[in-house]
């Protein structure tokens, strides 16, 4: 059988003793067609890919949010099903925090951030963090304030902690959940309105409160002053995060419902911060002179209420 190369070889003869019989003559070269063809295939395939990333906006991050709904498949009664909400690591977090921290202008902090892989690990530390943050720091406060009295004894207040722990993750959790189940009503209402998952909702809440750590540090300050600009910066940043969020999934709504959404959330977020700084750090301590009824010779008992 012959291969190819003597295919080739008997054609060249066969060119060349048709130029020695008519010098006139003109040759056609034949060349294969299937490694042209695929190769012209192959460019203009990954042109059209790359002018419908353009078109279409899909990158790499989109690719990625697709397979992350993919991922996760388990049932939800397994804990390889809540196993994958913690599957994050160290620069995710890192730059979700910094996302948090300094927002955007026009950017979604769900989309740019969060959807493409939603995760519980870095709202959950934030809140345990700031629970010890906010107790600690008042009772420092507390410490500090009567530091040099010699009436004053010192007693840690660990109450203040189980506090904390009560509001901020009932914050954290309580206030999403009655967010989600306002959007997914209103998404009933009018279908254009952008929609978000409990998860996300979550999970951009419990970031937004990782500007309260540093805060609550600084609030050991004893000057109530500084400590109610430092609650109002804290607000305005991590308030600007949610409005920027929470706008777009209520602006096609009616107006004053949208609005009104708006303002419930940021005021909630405030009540947050104020009742922190209140009780924990401006709790009035009033030294109350009471009469001992058992002390013959007048003298008085001091009593510390809180």
């Amino acid at each position: 059988m012959a291969t190819v190369d003597d295919l080739k070889f008997q054609e060249f003869d066969d060119a060349a003793n048709l130029l020695a019989r008519n010098p006139d003559a003109t040759t056609i070269s034949i060349e294969e067609p299937n490694e042209n063809a695929k190769q012209q295939y192959g460019l203009l395939q990954d042109s059209g890919r790359e002018e419908d990333d353009e078109l279409l906006g899909t990158d790499d991050s989109d690719k990625t949010e697709l397979l992350a709904g993919q991922k996760r498949s388990a049932p939800f009664w397994t804990f390889e099903y809540y196993q994958t909400f913690f599957d994050v690591d160290t620069y995710q977090v890192l730059d979700r925090i910094k996302g948090s921290v300094f927002p955007i202008p026009g950017k979604n902090f769900v989309r740019l951030y969060i959807r493409s892989n939603p995760d519980l690990y870095g709202p959950f530390w934030i809140c345990a963090t700031l629970v010890f943050a906010t107790a600690i720091s008042g009772n420092l406060s507390n410490f500090f304030i009567h530091l040099g009295k010699p009436s004053y004894q010192y007693v840690p207040e660990f109450r203040k902690v189980s506090i904390a722990a009560t509001a901020i993750y009932a914050y954290a959790w309580l206030v999403p959940l009655a967010l989600w189940g306002f959007l997914m009503w209103r998404n009933s209402k009018v279908m254009n309105i952008v929609s978000y998952s409990f998860l996300e909702i979550v999970c951009v809440y419990g970031y937004s409160l990782f500007i309260y750590i540093p805060t609550a540090i600084l609030w050991i300050i004893p000057q109530k002053a500084v400590r109610w600009i430092l609650v109002m910066f804290a607000l305005c940043l991590s308030g600007t995060v949610l409005v920027m969020t929470f706008w777009p999934a209520v602006r096609d709504d009616n107006r004053r419902i949208a609005l009104a959404t708006m303002v419930t959330v940021v005021l909630l977020h405030a009540l947050l911060a104020v009742s922190c700084l209140v009780y924990f750090f401006d709790a009035p301590d009033l030294d109350v002179l009471i009469p001992a009824a058992a002390a013959q010779n007048g003298t008085t008992v001091t009593t510390k209420i809180q």
